[in-house]
């Protein structure tokens, strides 16, 4: 299996152009570097590159968004992401994400900020046209909803199941359904 999944590297020596001549080539290092620490797995940026690329349909989904276009989309015909995790082309997403098995997960924010985590099943959404922002150091996990014109301030944690349509000030954890505060900087509320 090593052998084949080495074999498919060869297959991906066009994302490294791609990724040479991205526009987001700083973002996409960001998410690299997120990646690795997380896996905890070394090695040069183009290494790394192509075994996140080849081990991770929602790294490619990643990798995709960030370079979308002509050349992402005739790449996706033999090198697929992940078909249940979409992230909206007008989302401004910066870098360092990573996704904890995103299957049926929906990023339709305003903006998201740097190092943001993301669970399955996750849904941040409009509400009549309106969109939330996301702040950075952020993670939603399984089952949360995030929806209307509403902020999520930095370093906040957004447990399972929880429902999210107000406000969230920084170094919040909010959990449940209607989403509420449980603890601000540290301490509960």
């Amino acid at each position: 299996m090593k052998l084949v999944l080495n074999l498919f590297k060869i297959f991906l020596i066009p994302h490294i152009v791609l990724y040479k001549r991205s526009k987001n080539k700083a973002h996409i290092d960001k998410d690299i570097e997120r990646w690795a620490t997380a896996k905890n797995i070394k090695g040069g940026k183009i290494s790394l590159l192509l075994h996140f690329l080849a081990y991770s349909s929602d790294f490619r989904t990643i990798f995709y968004y960030r370079n979308h276009g002509i050349i992402s989309y005739i790449l996706n015909i033999y090198c697929r992401k992940e078909k249940y995790f979409r992230i909206d082309v007008t989302t401004k997403l910066e870098g360092g994400i990573l996704t904890g098995h995103p299957y049926s997960t929906i990023l339709n924010a305003e903006s998201i900020g740097e190092n943001f985590y993301v669970n399955h099943l996750v849904t941040i959404g409009e509400v009549n046209g309106k969109r939330p922002t996301i702040g950075n150091n952020v993670s939603i996990f399984t089952g949360a909803i995030v929806i209307g014109d509403i902020k999520i301030g930095d370093n906040c944690s957004i447990g399972a199941g929880a429902v999210v349509v107000k406000d969230v000030p920084d170094n919040c954890v909010v959990v449940g359904n209607p989403g509420k505060i449980v603890k601000q900087n540290g301490e509960k509320v």
